[in-house]
């Protein structure tokens, strides 16, 4: 069977594709300039014994024709040549995820797009996400992080004042002894949390920079950089504290520039699974706090009722823009995005209208909104091109039997294929009842329940009674083809064999 393994595209990955400034250098491999690897090559023969045998390892699951994964190539090997020298060694592995020997491993661990960064503990018994920078420098520091203690001992104001910065959600523990049950639940939420957040434990509070030095019994107290600067929990049970610390480590309204210490908080924004609004404007315009302002009241008019807030500056919105096919004209503008992938939207807002748009969304009066490319004047070529706008009429409401191409334009797989499906449309073009068609999905919005579009290319075929089924076979004409034989409806004409192929 072929893979279907591609590069999968939920918002929040185009959005981080925006700020990849951040994770990604620009730098480029130079493989004959390397006279010694430090990444560990792994693959189905070697993972599970190599992995067993170590406390904590990285692994980065590639595609040799992945462009995020050859940027991030050389920043992973240098900074494998730097944690190779520390005791015990930290390792960081890679495994070719696009072999075919290797496709089991990779869908073991769920991988669906690449580069895909885990971290493997205890022999592999505890598995993690690896969320940190994808830079030499950033990727050091994040992993020595990651292989110490999940959360620190504060023993002085020198020790808080490190830990406690500015511009980072730090979670801390006030205990009057280091022990106990809450102690432990205190413990084991920082395991579960630690790719996430930055964990301390403390005896003496007076020693914290912030908020009130006086507290009575075991505490846990949030410090972030917005809104109230500091929270404090009593709550011990692990799954409650953790959905209260998740509450409370979401901004009122998160801010999208260009300033660094603000991406973990958008990426944050787009991992979230409320309702998802997000107003985009231009941060140098003249009425830019009368929008602050009104878009701020809303946002905490709803906060807590299933929809959180984002506020971006045109100039670092391009990703967004490209993903939503919005235009710089319709800004100011305001866009919702549902959990299901529907969005609504409104142009060329003004800061009066922010309050009563959104309890229109609220209250069901307005439209969902959708991207379509511009239907072709001319549609000539054996694979028909589809837009969402044209969608309905070629495919649903055609009556025939259409297999249909979700791609991406960068996806390389998705080239190899382009080739094999005119081949494919060239041998059935005499068939009336059959159409092989394509639609680029990173330029139309895809119907939410009918296509689970999870990476490129994705095939589907739709009968002429109206069966859809996800094509998962070998991407060959002779394969292909049988196909869609074996699964199309048949015309009358057909079925008394006057038809010939």
């Amino acid at each position: 069977m072929a893979s279907n393994y591609g590069v999968k595209v939920p918002l929040f990955l185009l959005i981080l594709s925006l700020i990849g400034s951040v994770y990604y250098s620009d730098a480029s491999s130079d493989e004959e300039s390397q006279p010694e690897e430090f990444v560990v090559t792994l693959d189905h023969s070697n993972f599970t014994d190599f992995v067993s045998k170590h406390k904590f390892i990285v692994v980065e699951f590639y595609a040799p024709w992945c462009g995020h994964c050859k940027k991030l190539a050389p920043e992973y090997e240098k900074a494998a040549s730097i944690l190779s020298k520390e005791d015990p060694w930290l390792i960081l592995a890679k495994v070719d995820a696009n072999e075919e020997k290797n496709k089991d491993l990779a869908s073991e661990f769920g991988i669906s797009g690449f580069p895909t960064i885990k971290i493997l503990r205890f022999g592999g018994s505890v598995v993690q996400e690896y969320k940190g920078p994808r830079e030499a420098d950033g990727i050091v520091t994040y992993v020595k992080k990651q292989s110490g203690p999940a959360s620190v001992e504060i023993k002085s104001a020198d020790d808080a004042a490190s830990v406690v910065e500015d511009k980072k959600i730090v979670i801390v523990g006030v205990f009057p002894e280091f022990s106990g049950e809450k102690f432990d639940n205190f413990t084991t939420l920082a395991e579960r949390l630690r790719s996430d957040y930055e964990f301390g434990h403390i005896l003496d509070a007076k020693l914290l920079p912030r908020g009130e030095s006086s507290i009575s019994g075991p505490t846990v107290r949030l410090f972030k950089p917005f809104d109230e600067l500091v929270v404090d929990f009593q709550e011990f049970n692990v799954d409650a504290l953790q959905k209260l610390i998740e509450e409370s480590s979401i901004p009122t309204v998160t801010v999208f520039n260009n300033d660094p210490s603000n991406h973990p908080f958008v990426i944050k924004f787009f991992n979230t699974e409320t309702d998802k609004a997000m107003l985009f404007l231009n941060f140098s315009s003249k009425n830019i706090d009368a929008f602050k302002s009104k878009y701020h009241d809303v946002a905490v008019q709803y906060k807590g009722k299933g929809i959180c807030f984002l506020i971006g500056d045109l100039d670092a919105s391009e990703g967004a823009f490209q993903y939503f096919g919005f235009k710089e004209d319709q800004v100011p503008l305001i866009v919702i995005q549902t959990n299901d992938g529907e969005k609504y939207l409104k142009t060329n807002l003004e800061p009066d209208q922010i309050v009563s748009w959104v309890k229109e969304y609220k209250d069901g009066h307005v439209q969902p909104y959708k991207k379509s490319e511009p239907i072709p004047e001319v549609n000539n070529e054996p694979v028909k091109v589809v837009v969402a706008d044209t969608l309905q009429d070629m495919v649903f409401n055609s009556g025939k039997n259409v297999l249909l191409e979700f791609y991406a334009p960068w996806c390389g797989h998705c080239k190899q294929l382009a080739p094999i499906l005119d081949e494919v449309a060239v041998s059935l073009q005499n068939d009336a009842d059959v159409v092989i068609a394509k639609i680029d999905a990173t330029a139309n919005d895809i119907p939410q329940g009918t296509f689970d579009v999870k990476g490129y290319p994705t095939l589907y075929f739709k009968s002429a009674s109206g069966n859809v089924l996800l094509y998962d076979g070998d991407r060959t004409k002779e394969d292909i083809i049988d196909f869609i034989q074996k699964n199309r409806d048949k015309s009358a004409q057909q079925e008394s064999g006057k038809d010939e192929l």
